[in-house]
């Protein structure tokens, strides 16, 4: 890109599935030269960006389950990175990565007394650690080990001070920081102490402005749709019995470990989906009469994905949404997260009109042209490191 450093690194937690990985991608068409250091990678990632794709020893681990769930393989892997050489560091992280020293001078440099590489590195931080900080409850009372669930708990409860300590510090090594929602800005100002820039992770919104048939934006929508991992931090239970108790249409995309409880909790008018493609989604993103939001997330993507189908989003008043549901006009908002609070937001919503461009143009706030845009102004205007 113009202007940009000469030489660029992007560095990642690790590359599986999920939001986080749709940064990395949206990095790599900005810096398609910049190798792109991961701790570990599935092999669909490792061919993907073949040729460009850095990991380490964790990617041949014996025991695969062990390198999410014993931070200090990644912390160590992380910390003796070398990254001198590259004149901007950028890295993608919720977890380890940040960590990274960008500074370090070789024995021989300090021998000969050589300054330290004035590389700069930028942050893109998609919240503090959560497994130290806002759910180290959620984390403490399911850790999600099954059986060695026990073990978990005492390991977490034991090495939590060891391991803030190394996160906190790890937070301060960044020259900047960029969080992807207020929500997370705030949160790295209570828990880093560090003041950060926001911008909002990369949308495809594109994908769900056209419809894909004829028949996916019909002339009247019907009933409601819920997406995503079903885990109980995200609260699909509200909405499977906040429209089971107002007898409305509900599809419920998605699998998880909540499955079979939230199946018990629904009634009839509630529709289960578990295998629903890429290529299928927008059909019912478009097709509903709104999303159901009942969660707190750091951002969250789908609502957004939602809001470019034309389709309102109903909310809790908390987290990501703050930044792009406006009240009466691209969604409702709930106050407490209660089947009470949702049945109410929902009688609110069906009295309401929304207009649809409206809903279309707020999402394109958060498109990736627009991430592309704010971050190459960002990187170009903080390419001296700060400290």
């Amino acid at each position: 890109m113009k202007d940009d450093p000469k030489k660029v690194a992007i560095i990642c937690d690790w590359l599986l599935s999920g939001g986080s990985e749709k940064v990395i991608l949206e990095l790599h068409h900005m810096y398609p030269e910049a190798p792109i250091y991961a701790s570990y990678a599935t092999a669909g990632w490792q061919k993907q960006l073949d040729g460009k794709l850095v990991t380490g020893y964790l990617q041949y681990w014996p025991f695969s389950a062990l390198r999410k769930y014993i931070p200090y393989l990644r912390m160590m892997w992380f910390s003796h990175l070398n990254l001198s050489a590259y004149d901007l560091v950028i890295s993608s992280s919720g977890a380890e990565a940040k960590g990274v020293r960008v500074k370090r001078r070789s024995w021989m440099a300090s021998i000969l007394n050589q300054p330290a590489p004035k590389t700069t590195h930028v942050a893109y931080m998609y919240a503090p650690t959560h497994y130290y900080w806002s759910r180290y409850e959620q984390y403490l009372s399911n850790p999600g080990f099954g059986r060695l669930d026990p073990v978990a708990r005492l390991g977490l409860k034991i090495l939590l001070k060891p391991l803030r300590k190394w996160d906190y510090a790890a937070a301060q090594r960044p020259d900047y920081i960029i969080a992807i929602s207020t929500h997370i800005q705030q949160q790295i100002k209570k828990y880093y102490g560090r003041d950060s820039t926001v911008i909002h992770p990369p949308v495809d919104t594109k994908r769900f402005q056209t419809p894909v048939l004829k028949h996916d934006l019909p002339n009247k929508r019907k009933g409601f749709v819920i997406t995503g991992r079903q885990t109980p931090y995200k609260r699909i239970d509200l909405a499977v019995a906040a429209c089971t108790q107002l007898n409305l249409p509900l599809v419920v995309i998605g699998n998880g470990p909540e499955h079979k409880k939230l199946k018990k909790l629904a009634g009839k008018s509630v529709t289960f989906l578990r295998n629903v493609t890429d290529a299928e989604l927008p059909h019912y993103l478009q097709s509903a009469e709104a999303f159901l939001f009942p969660g707190i997330e750091d951002f969250g993507i789908a609502p957004v994905e939602a809001m470019a189908s034309g389709t309102p989003v109903i909310a809790y008043r908390g987290g990501g949404a703050l930044d792009y549901v406006i009240d009466g006009k691209t969604g409702v908002f709930f106050a407490d997260q209660t089947v009470d609070s949702l049945v109410g937001a929902i009688s609110k919503f069906q009295s309401l009109r929304f207009v649809r461009t409206d809903i279309v143009n707020q999402s394109e706030k958060f498109s990736t042209k627009t991430f592309q845009a704010q971050l190459s102004n960002y990187i170009q205007s903080h390419q001296n490191p700060a400290k």
